[in-house]
C-alpha cells in the first residue's frame, strides 16, 4: 500500500509587525509589569485580512501555483473565523479555483482544532487541502495582547511516491480540562491560573497521548528528531520534552515576528520544520486544548521537491514594521474612531450578483480572447480589442492571481474614507497585456514608483458593518525583500 501523508506544504503570515515594546509602552501607565515580558515583535493582522484570506494565501504557497486537480476535499480549521452560519472553507475553495465536486468542512471551538482536524484527515486518507488559519484577539493590556498573533499554514495531503512526511504514529488523549475559555457571544477570552495549567495539563495530558503515538510508531522519544509543540504559556514545551525524554531542543515556537497564532500555530510550526527537514527526520507534533494529539511524522526523500513558494521563513523575513499600537488596536475594532460622514456609505452586498459572477471574481478569472489573444477582466460579451471584436464564447478562462506584474500608474488618496489611510490605487499592468485598475496594499516606508513589481493577494474589498459581512476580493501589494 502506498504512503499516505503530506504531499506539499506552506503557510502565511500578515505582513504587519509591531514590536511588543509599544504596546507595553501605552500601557506603563497602569500595567507597568507588561515591560518584562515585551520582547521581540508579533505580527498583526490588516483591516482587510481575517481568517479566511490567510487560508487563500497559505493555500497558495502551498499548491505553489500547481493545479488542483485531484483534490477531493477541502477543511479549514480556525477559532477567529468570521461568521456562525456560513461555511468558510467554501468560500477559500472558489478562491483558489478548486472544483465544485468536492466536498468541504469547518472546525474550531479548540486549540486543538488544528492537529485534531489535520489527523482525521489523515485517517479518512483523501486527497485533501487541510488549512489551519488563526487570528486570536486579546484584551488589550493583557500579557495575550504581547503573547499571540496570526497566521496560516496549509497541507496537501495524498499518496503516492510524492508523500514527503508519512505519518507513522499518533495519540489522542480527550478530557474536559478547561485552562481558558470564550463564550460564543464573548469577545475575549478567559484564563485559568497558570500553575494549574502547566501542572495538570500540559504536563499530564500531553504526555499521555506522546506516550500511544511512538508505542504506535513503535519508536522512542530518543528517536525524534523535532519536537514541535506550542504553548500559550513559556517554558511548557520545554518541561514536556524533558519528561519524555527528548534530549534535543524543541522546535522554534515563532514567538519572534509571528506570536502565538492559536488554532493555526501547531502546523505553522511544522511547516517551518518541514522548510529545513532532511530525509529520515522524525517529527513529534503535539496540540493542546481539552485533551492533547500527538502525531509522529517521518520525512521521505520526495522532502525537496515539496517545498512552498515562499514558506515561514520568507513570510516572516517579509514584514511591514509599525510603531503605532493605536493602529493596531484599530484595526482589531478595539477604538471607536471618528471617520467623519465619508465613513457612511452603504456597503449591502448584492448576494444573487456576488454568486452569479463569482466564477469570474473569486478567482479574479479573466478572459483570453481565442481569435486575438488579448487578455481582459472583467470578461465582456465581446472582446474589448476594437479590431477584433470576437464573442465571449471563444474566450479561454485564463486566471490573473499568479501572473507577474508591476505599477502602471498609482495615487495615494487621503480624502476618500479609507480603514488604513491613504488609499493606494492604480491601474496595475500585467506581463501578459491585461490592465486592471486595483487597491493596493502592504504599501512600506519606501512607498511606491511606476513599475514596481506586484503580488496579488486574496483580502478583504469591503466590510457591511450594518450586516456583519466582508466582500472579498483580490488587491495587488509591492513583492517585498521575499519576493512573490
Amino acid at each position: 500500500m502506498a504512503d499516505f501523508g503530506i504531499k506539499r506544504f506552506g503557510g502565511y503570515v500578515p505582513r504587519l509587525r509591531i514590536e511588543r515594546s509599544h504596546i507595553a509602552e501605552a500601557h506603563k501607565w497602569m500595567a507597568p509589569g507588561l515591560r518584562g515580558q515585551a520582547k521581540g515583535s508579533r505580527a498583526f493582522l490588516s483591516w482587510d485580512e481575517d481568517a479566511v484570506t490567510m487560508a487563500v494565501e497559505a493555500a497558495r504557497d502551498c499548491l505553489n501555483g500547481g493545479g488542483a486537480g485531484g483534490i477531493e476535499a477541502i477543511h479549514l480549521a480556525s477559532t477567529s473565523l468570521p461568521y456562525a452560519d456560513l461555511q468558510h472553507a467554501s468560500l477559500v475553495a472558489s478562491a483558489l479555483g478548486l472544483p465544485r465536486e468536492i466536498s468541504s468542512s469547518d472546525a474550531g471551538h479548540s486549540q486543538r482544532a488544528g492537529t485534531s482536524g489535520l489527523l482525521q484527515a489523515l485517517k479518512v486518507g483523501e486527497n485533501a487541502l487541510f488549512i489551519a488559519s488563526d487570528a486570536p484577539v486579546a484584551k488589550p493590556a493583557s500579557t495575550q495582547e504581547l503573547s499571540y498573533g496570526a497566521g496560516s499554514a496549509a497541507f496537501l495531503l495524498g499518496s503516492g511516491d510524492d508523500v514527503a512526511a508519512k505519518l507513522i504514529g499518533a495519540g489522542s488523549v480527550t478530557a474536559p480540562f478547561v485552562d481558558h475559555f470564550r463564550a460564543a457571544r464573548s469577545r475575549y477570552d478567559y484564563f485559568w491560573e497558570e500553575r494549574w495549567v502547566r501542572d495538570e495539563g500540559y504536563a499530564k495530558l500531553a504526555p499521555a497521548a506522546i506516550a500511544q503515538a511512538l508505542a504506535k510508531a513503535g519508536i522512542a522519544a530518543s528517536d525524534i528528531t523535532h519536537f514541535v509543540m506550542p504553548s500559550m504559556q513559556r517554558g511548557a514545551a520545554d518541561a514536556v520534552a524533558k519528561k519524555i525524554g527528548f534530549a534535543g531542543k524543541p522546535a522554534d515556537g515563532l514567538e519572534n515576528g509571528v506570536g502565538y497564532a492559536g488554532a493555526a500555530h501547531a502546523l505553522l510550526m511544522l511547516a517551518n520544520v518541514l522548510e529545513t527537514a532532511k530525509a529520515g527526520d522524525r517529527i513529534l507534533l503535539v496540540g493542546f486544548g481539552q485533551g492533547a494529539d500527538a502525531l509522529v511524522f517521518e520525512v521521505t526523500g520526495a522532502i525537496e521537491g515539496a517545498r512552498p513558494r515562499r514558506g515561514i521563513a520568507a513570510a516572516i523575513a517579509d514584514g511591514i514594521a509599525t510603531d503605532s499600537y493605536l493602529r493596531m488596536l484599530s484595526f482589531y475594532d478595539g477604538i471607536d474612531l471618528e471617520w467623519g460622514m465619508r465613513s457612511e456609505k452603504v456597503a449591502k452586498t448584492a448576494l444573487t450578483e456576488q454568486y452569479r459572477s463569482s466564477d469570474q471574481i473569486d478567482g479574479l478569472v479573466a478572459g483570453k480572447c481565442g481569435k486575438c489573444a488579448t487578455i481582459q477582466f472583467p470578461q465582456l460579451e465581446y472582446c474589448v480589442n476594437p479590431e477584433c471584436n470576437a464573442p465571449a464564447s471563444q474566450f479561454e478562462d485564463y486566471s490573473l492571481v499568479d501572473a507577474p506584474s508591476q505599477v502602471l500608474t498609482y495615487t495615494a488618496d487621503w480624502l476618500s474614507y479609507h480603514p488604513a489611510p491613504p488609499l493606494y490605487v492604480g491601474f496595475v499592468q500585467f506581463d501578459n497585456g491585461a490592465r486592471i485598475l486595483m487597491e493596493i496594499v502592504d504599501v512600506g516606508p519606501e512607498g511606491l514608483e511606476v513599475g514596481t513589481p506586484l503580488k496579488l493577494s486574496y483580502r478583504i474589498k469591503e466590510r457591511d458593518r450594518a450586516r456583519d459581512y466582508n466582500r472579498y476580493f483580490w488587491k495587488a501589494s509591492p513583492t517585498g525583500q521575499a519576493g512573490a
